[in-house]
């Protein structure tokens, strides 16, 4: 599966997964379902108006929608990081191809090409599908221009997933107590570099992130503890104090 390095807070390189066709035309799905509800409030607002006011105040309506309609994109995701409602449900969101947050610049430029992606008379959104389905990192024109793609937001572990990861005893004692220190999604990011430590025996991340670990908490490591068993110990230490049991 197709991924993206971003750079982490913690200063540590997490690959996520790129957004593909599905996640796309979902979100896509959902924002022009919320945009006909929208029109139908508009229509009904309208009928009043031009029942009981002036045909100038059906105009207002219809411009008012008219510019949330060509604006919503551009304003959404400027606002909601990366994200419009329907990007939000799916849990995608725009990020630049080198794992920063994207510009306004790049959002402007993105917003700029939806008019050939997905509007008349390009096929009504056949542009945008070819490009995604065809580009390596699943990019439509916009995007392409932009230098930015859709990545998945929901991480590949999840917190309630790392508390399973061990199994410990009830006569378990945690090393260092100053792992409360520690976020939900710091707990997370050990895991996932674990995992990945795992899967590929590449070291240089659980030697970069044991260092920033050590920094953050500022412990001393026993002697004889390696990084891989200082980052294994910090996960299970903070199992054990955060649990609701304990």
């Amino acid at each position: 599966m197709d991924s993206i390095r971003i750079n982490t807070s913690q200063n540590i390189d997490i690959d996520y997964e790129i957004a593909g066709l599905g996640e796309r035309i979902a979100a896509r799905c959902i924002d022009i379902g919320i945009f006909l509800a929208l029109a139908v409030i508009f229509v009904v607002l309208m009928l009043i108006a031009q029942m009981g006011m002036s045909g100038y105040a059906a105009m207002t309506l219809f411009f008012v929608y008219m510019a949330i309609f060509v604006f919503y994109d551009l304003v959404c995701e400027m606002v909601m990081n990366g994200q419009t409602v329907g990007k939000r449900v799916m849990k995608v969101k725009v990020i630049s191809i080198d794992g920063t947050q994207p510009t306004f610049s790049q959002y402007l430029m993105r917003w700029l090409f939806r008019a050939i992606d997905f509007g008349f008379p390009f096929g009504w959104g056949v542009v945008a599908l070819v490009a995604v389905a065809v580009s390596k990192n699943h990019q439509r024109l916009g995007d392409m221009l932009a230098k930015t793609t859709l990545i998945k937001t929901t991480p590949r572990t999840q917190y309630q997933n790392v508390a399973f990861s061990f199994v410990l005893p009830e006569t378990y004692e945690a090393q260092f107590k100053e792992v409360l220190h520690l976020s939900d999604r710091d707990a997370e990011l050990i895991h996932e570099v674990l995992i990945g430590y795992y899967q590929t025996n590449n070291t240089e991340l659980i030697y970069a992130l044991a260092a920033k670990i050590k920094s953050h908490i500022a412990v001393q490591v026993p002697a004889g503890m390696n990084e891989l068993q200082f980052l294994e110990a910090v996960l299970k230490d903070y199992k054990h104090l955060t649990s609701i049991d304990h």
